[in-house]
C-alpha cells in the first residue's frame, strides 16, 4: 500500500516537471521515469494492495463487510483505482505528445491521493459507526 501511494504521489509530480520542460532530451527522460514508475512500481503494488485487502476480508467477512467504516474505505480504494487508471490516460497523452494540461492542473491532481490517504487512515484508526 505504501509503495502504491508513493507512486500515486510522485507520478503527477513528474508530470509537473515534464510539462515545464522544453528540452527534448529531458522529456524523453521524464517519459522513461513515468513509464517505469507506473508499470514497474504502481501496477504491482496496487495489485498486491488489492490482493492483501481481499485476503483480509476473506478471512474475516462477518467483521469487515458489516462495518460501515470498511464499506466507506472500500469505496475510497475503488475511487483511488479510478484515479490510478486516469493517471494511465495522462501517461499515454504525454507519450503520444498530445496536448495536455498545465502544470497547475497536475499540481492540483497531485493532492487527490493525500486527501484519500488521510480519510482512509482516520477511518481505519477511529472506525466510526456511521
Amino acid at each position: 500500500m505504501t509503495a502504491w501511494f508513493s507512486g500515486l504521489f510522485y507520478l503527477p509530480r513528474i508530470f509537473v516537471y515534464h510539462t515545464l520542460s522544453r528540452d527534448e532530451k529531458m522529456n524523453a527522460r521524464f517519459e522513461l521515469m513515468e513509464k517505469r514508475l507506473y508499470y514497474y512500481l504502481m501496477h504491482p503494488s496496487a495489485a498486491l494492495t488489492i490482493i492483501f485487502g481481499a485476503a483480509l476480508i476473506y478471512f474475516n467477512p462477518q467483521i469487515y463487510l458489516q462495518a460501515s467504516w470498511m464499506q466507506i474505505k472500500l469505496g475510497l480504494v475503488l475511487l483511488l483505482l479510478v484515479y490510478h487508471f486516469y493517471l494511465s490516460s495522462l501517461l499515454r497523452a504525454f507519450k503520444n505528445k498530445q496536448p495536455f494540461h498545465s502544470d497547475r492542473f497536475y499540481r492540483w491532481i497531485n493532492e487527490i491521493p493525500t486527501v484519500f490517504l488521510i480519510i482512509i487512515v482516520i477511518l481505519v484508526v477511529v472506525r466510526p459507526v456511521v
